[in-house]
This record gives C-alpha cells, sequence and structure tokens, in this order.
C-alpha cells in the first residue's frame, strides 16, 4: 500500500499494489511540461488506485495533434495522476509519501531525444524511444 498528494494536499491517493519500478521520461515534451529533465513516473492498473481526495481538482492539458495528456492541481499546479491508457494511471514519483521505500528507476524512456545537459547515470536501462511494458 502506498499513498501521495499534491503540494498543497487537496488532491490525495492510495495504490493497493507493491510498487517497484519508476519510469523517467526524457523527451521534449516532457520536459517543457516540467520545467527539468524529463517526468518520473510509476504507471499503476486502475484497479490498484483509490482516489481519497480532491479528484475534482485534477485539470488536465492535452496537446494538440499528439497522443499525450499533463495533469495537474487546480489549486497548486503540483502535475498529478493521468491517463496513461485505458487500464493503467501514470503517478508522478514524487507524489508519493509512503510507501515508496523500494522505488528505483528502472527504464529511462526517449533517452534518444534528451537534453544535451541531461546526464543520465546508471541507473535504469535506457531506450532510445518508447517502452512498451
Amino acid at each position: 500500500m502506498a499513498s501521495g498528494a499534491c503540494n498543497c494536499g487537496a488532491i490525495s491517493f492510495r495504490i493497493d499494489a507493491d510498487l517497484l519500478d519508476v519510469i523517467v521520461c526524457h523527451c521534449s515534451i516532457c520536459r517543457r511540461a516540467t520545467g527539468r529533465n524529463g517526468i518520473v513516473v510509476l504507471v499503476v492498473d486502475n484497479e490498484s488506485l483509490e482516489w481519497t481526495g480532491g479528484k475534482e481538482l485534477v485539470t488536465s492539458w492535452k496537446k494538440p495533434d499528439a497522443d499525450w495528456e499533463m495533469s495537474f492541481c487546480r489549486r497548486c499546479g503540483s502535475p498529478v495522476l493521468g491517463v496513461n491508457d485505458g487500464t493503467r494511471t501514470f503517478v508522478p514519483a514524487g507524489l508519493i509519501s509512503d510507501g515508496g521505500e523500494n522505488l528505483k528507476v528502472a527504464h529511462r524512456i526517449w533517452a534518444g531525444s534528451r537534453a544535451t545537459w541531461d546526464e543520465l547515470g546508471h541507473c535504469g536501462r535506457r531506450h532510445p524511444e518508447a517502452f512498451e511494458g
């Protein structure tokens, strides 16, 4: 069991699953969305996710002409949970406050389009483009 919340605490959730793998996306879209070298997420089955507060405060922006959407808290602007596909949700890893002790970077996707200043380090399997898993 893991739990987490956005920066202001208005959006909160629980995940009833063992959390292990973290995925880091280094694509230019994720860099622009976060202002960093990318976004760090977990991907969880929808059945294991329970919203415990603030779901109505989630706002999303979909990039026109792309299969990409970013969700954030309407109050504090924190990146929050969003639709990964029909059966899974992505969870920004930084939102996990309890139950993330075993998390580690397992995959780095779109590493081929990372920023020139982005140093990937030694953790996680590198994928030049998307990773399906």
